[in-house]
């Protein structure tokens, strides 16, 4: 069994039904120096769309969105927001009996703030976050921020996006800033909705070395894949992984802060997987695609024998292929996934096919801006169902009741 601390709070979890979810997709980092903003609710034509979206989540039987307003176009200024739009769109939500899960924060900061480098960002995001469940005090569903490694990495390790910063102190800052962000967040939200939950949506990942020199190379990063949720979790580093934080920037103090605020009893880990997730590496560790998957079950159950929190399956998706089907297989496959991991003891509380649309340059991870639509979403972007989202409804209504 996971070997974590015993739990002294109540859990609010027991009582969740399982939740068959999709999303809005609503990336939105900068890229080219920041001067261009991916918005991804923009270029997938959601702010024309919205009503439909929500009207297409309803019909497909799904009854749980992960769902995030526009942090940079709501967020003005310390005390200051925008929340026209998220009035409508929540309002509209709430209408149609569907309950969001909650993104606050999904690969960007508003232009004023700059990008993950700023060290104000995560007290200013915990009053952004304190004003959000001001606002929506209905809302008990958060992910405070989205795949923390993922935006780190992305934005401080691969120079991408926002601050493209190509360092390892870089990168340890954006995560310390991230996930200080989240737990911040989290302690605010419970002060207004003391019976919140929290879905930790992160990418699970694994290392492959192609050749025996790449071992000591993969082994690192297969431990390194899991800081952001240590951080999150106050799970104590150890070894390598202290090391590594402390030679990059990261203090004795900030360790002990993630430690002591830690809120592991209202929340469920969100583990996000597609093919990309596995990565064969080289001894020069250079990256590829593996010549074969360990899949998504071996991989999550990896996250929680380390966390012991319950799991939730909160992103997937695949290519339509020429004639829709391997969508439609993918979604069984990861489904099936889902269920042997039930069957040996792992408490899993939802399944995400993500996005409901499709999306935009998600194949050259949103780098430059090619307008290429990417046919992964359970409708298409003219808002028509397609073959993976019929087979994702059938799949939701046979198994509603039964999980």
């Amino acid at each position: 069994m996971p070997n974590q601390r015993r739990e002294s709070a109540p859990c609010h979890r027991d009582a969740l039904p399982f939740m068959f979810a999709t999303g809005i997709e609503n990336s939105a980092p900068t890229i080219e120096g920041g001067k261009l903003r991916r918005d991804q609710m923009a270029e997938c034509g959601h702010y024309d769309h919205w009503k439909t979206d929500f009207a297409r989540t309803a019909e497909l039987g799904v009854r749980w969105l992960r769902y995030g307003v526009p942090l940079y176009r709501t967020w003005l200024g310390p005390d200051r927001y925008d929340w026209e739009f998220s009035d409508l769109a929540f309002a509209e939500l709430r209408r149609l009996g569907i309950e969001p899960i909650v993104d606050l924060c999904h690969f960007c900061v508003p232009d004023w703030i700059g990008n993950f480098q700023n060290p104000d960002f995560p007290a200013l995001f915990k009053e952004y976050a304190g004003a959000f469940a001001r606002r929506y005090p209905w809302v008990r569903l958060y992910t405070p921020v989205n795949e923390i490694y993922i935006g780190a990495r992305s934005s401080a390790l691969y120079g991408w996006w926002n601050e493209q910063e190509r360092s390892h102190a870089a990168y340890v800052r954006a995560l310390h800033h991230l996930a200080r962000a989240s737990v911040l967040a989290m302690h605010e939200i419970l002060r207004h909705r003391p019976d919140a939950l929290f879905v930790q949506s992160e990418s699970t990942e694994y290392f492959h070395a192609a050749v025996p020199g790449a071992v000591a190379l993969s082994n690192a990063r297969n431990e390194r894949r899991f800081l952001s949720l240590d951080l999150n979790y106050g799970r104590p580093l150890a070894g390598a992984l202290r090391e590594y934080v402390l030679d990059n920037g990261m203090q004795e103090e900030d360790l002990r802060f993630f430690e002591e605020h830690a809120l592991r009893h209202c929340c469920i880990l969100g583990t996000d997987y597609y093919e990309s997730n596995e990565h064969h590496v080289e001894e020069n560790g250079e990256m590829g695609l593996p010549d074969g998957l360990l899949g998504y079950a071996a991989i999550a159950h990896e996250y929680w024998q380390r966390y012991g929190l319950p799991l939730m399956h909160t992103e997937t998706n695949r290519d339509q292929g020429d004639g829709g089907d391997e969508a439609s297989a993918w979604l069984r496959h990861q489904w099936m996934l889902v269920r042997s991991l039930m069957h040996c003891g792992v408490p899993m509380v939802g399944f995400t096919w993500y996005a409901l649309a499709d999306q935009v340059d998600w194949d050259i991870h949103l780098r430059e801006q090619h307008g290429k639509v990417n046919p992964r979403g359970l409708v298409d972007l003219e808002r028509r169902v397609r073959p993976v989202g019929h087979a994702y409804r059938e799949l939701i209504a046979a198994w509603t009741g039964h999980v």
